[in-house]
């Protein structure tokens, strides 16, 4: 029997195509079109007050978890619906995975100003700031996913693809019956990294000014932030302990079940002798209650929908998802329209950018190259570490038992609630805050490339495992075997979100605001951050797409080649 495949599945191209250059072109419409509407803001909104009170905390916690998991089904739902269509259409694939490519890397609080007063220029002002904070945590949490599943449903085995055509299965049971349990193992570990991605970036959701704009939600994110300003260490211990308490329960409640449950859907033809357990998942399947619902409700309304869908797709023409036949007319049409609005909008976008100064954009030059110096030294630590751990983690249920919750609690903690205090301790070394901004962006991007290496490990099928043991490979002679070369895609898609998390963590690694005192440090995102806070759009326009540029360049010419290679030599079939 063939094992599954690995390989994420990219087509053969150029490092840089045309829908790479279209997607960049959009991408300046939009920033274009929001700085557009910014101006049209108000000038003065004025913002909530946060209470520092201990019995806050618990309507705070509320509201938080309330934004991030209305965050997540909407992450959820994007990342099947966008990963289903690129991996089932060579024609979308052209163009998604490109413009997927770009999204990842905006960083979260260059995008924020333009989402949020775009928002209130067309909304009321309480319903536009719930929504972008909303859309900003979405932005914090969907890429990853969409990654892993455009993986999976791309490396589905070819023999039960097969089966699934043998048995006429239309797109819908193909898809519910088929893509998405041999998706699901990965795509549960993701949406636990998109939770802790989520509370990373969750201060900057809740609170956010833009020159005299003041934009600000009650919750844990906010919390945090004003404890932070307000040097009190007494709440700001309050609100972690309160976050520490929130993830461990959501992991005692959702993420331990739901990976016991997601175990049964891994393919391999020896069972585990250590399975995941969960108290509360065998208590749920011993419920008569739940029982009753699923044969009584649930289970017939899932086969009337089967039915429904199964109907409309015998009797709608199939479509040709592998072919790559010649564009009809609607959709030459529709890359005419496209075409001529990003061109326009780049134009838009170049008036903007032409008030800069010669001075202006030196100085973005040179804070690209600092920020990427950071960014190489963040991913090269990450990397030293993460893939042992990450291995160690995904292999073996003892250690998974007690490090995984450990895992989720330390990625889980805003680091820009605590980063303030390593401002503090390490300004007096040489490259104080330099070095800060290195730890900070670790805080940020490690946690992707961890989780990734952990389903990936988990994945391997336990025959291959048992074939080792057979074999009496040493422990070198293993990993070169077997473990690097079957987590070797997780760990490019690992890179590349690590890489996007690490340039969206500089926004915050190189400008800290600490008490009344601002501290900053040479680079793109200190000038992001600035931009922000002074309202200055030129220079936000520019320094976002000259980051979001340099950003697509490595992906195309450094992670592209990599998936290559991970497709072609390391794919298990």
């Amino acid at each position: 029997m063939r094992v599954p495949r690995y390989g994420p599945g990219f087509e053969r191209k150029l490092p840089l195509t045309a829908g790479d250059a279209l997607v960049l072109l959009l991408l300046a419409a939009l920033i274009a079109l929001g700085a557009r509407l910014a101006l049209r803001v108000p000038a003065v909104v004025a913002g909530r007050g946060i209470s520092l009170e201990p019995s806050a905390l618990p309507w705070y916690a509320l509201f938080s978890v309330g934004r991030m998991a209305l965050a997540y089904l909407l992450s959820l739902v994007f990342s099947l619906v966008y990963g289903y269509a690129a991996a089932r259409s060579r024609g979308a694939r052209a163009v998604l995975m490109p413009l997927l490519d770009v999204l990842q890397s905006v960083p979260i609080l260059s995008f924020l100003p333009v989402v949020l007063l775009s928002f209130t220029a067309v909304l009321p002002e309480a319903f536009a700031a719930e929504l972008a904070s909303i859309v900003l945590i979405f932005t914090s949490q969907a890429w990853n996913m969409t990654f892993s599943f455009y993986q999976s449903v791309r490396t589905t085995p070819q023999e039960l693809r097969e089966a699934a055509a043998v048995f006429r299965l239309g797109p819908w049971l193909r898809f519910r019956t088929l893509e998405l349990p041999f998706a699901a193992p990965g795509l549960v570990w993701n949406s636990m990294m998109s939770w802790s991605g989520g509370w990373f970036f969750l201060m900057a959701a809740e609170i956010f000014v833009v020159g005299k704009r003041d934009f600000r939600l009650p919750g844990l994110g906010s919390y945090l932030h004003e404890a932070s300003a307000a040097s009190d260490w007494r709440a700001i211990a309050l609100g972690v302990a309160t976050l520490v308490l929130i993830v461990v329960l959501l992991d005692l409640v959702i993420w331990r079940p739901v990976l016991a449950w997601s175990e049964k859907f891994k393919l391999e033809l020896t069972g585990n002798d250590e399975p995941r357990e969960s108290h509360l998942l065998d208590l749920v399947r011993r419920s008569w209650l739940l029982d009753r619902l699923t044969a009584g409700t649930l289970g017939p309304l899932a086969e009337w929908i089967d039915r429904r869908l199964q109907r409309r797709a015998a009797v709608t023409p199939p479509v040709e998802s592998e072919g790559e036949g010649p564009p009809g007319l609607l959709a030459r049409a529709t890359l005419v329209l496209l075409a001529a609005l990003a061109l326009y909008g780049t134009w838009r976008a170049l008036r903007l950018v032409s008030a800069l100064t010669a001075a202006e954009w030196l100085a973005l030059g040179s804070g690209l190259a600092a920020t990427l110096l950071r960014v190489t030294i963040a991913l090269a630590i990450t990397l030293a570490w993460t893939v042992p751990l990450g291995v160690l983690i995904g292999s073996s249920r003892r250690w998974a038992a007690w490090l995984q919750p450990v895992v989720q609690i330390l990625a889980s903690i805003p680091a820009t609630a605590l980063f303030p205090v390593l401002v503090v301790l390490l300004l007096g070394l040489p490259g104080g805050l330099s070095i800060a901004a290195v730890l900070l962006m670790l805080m940020g991007t490690q946690w992707y490339l961890l989780f990734n290496v952990i389903a990936g490990a988990a994945a391997i099928p336990e025959d291959l495992r048992l074939t080792t043991d057979l074999l009496r490979l040493s422990g070198r002679d293993r990993w070169r075997a077997l473990t690097l070369p079957a987590i070797f895609p997780f760990l490019i898609t690992g890179m590349i979100t690590a890489s996007g998390g690490a340039w969206n963590a500089s926004v915050v690694a190189e400008h800290v605001t600490f008490g009344a005192r601002v501290y900053d440090t040479p680079g793109v995102g200190a000038l992001i951050a600035e931009a922000t806070a002074h309202g200055n759009y030129p220079m936000l326009t520019a320094a976002t797409l000259a980051l979001v540029l340099v950003v697509v360049l490595i992906n195309r010419f450094l992670w592209l080649r990599l998936y290559r290679r991970a497709e072609e030599r390391y794919r298990m079939e």
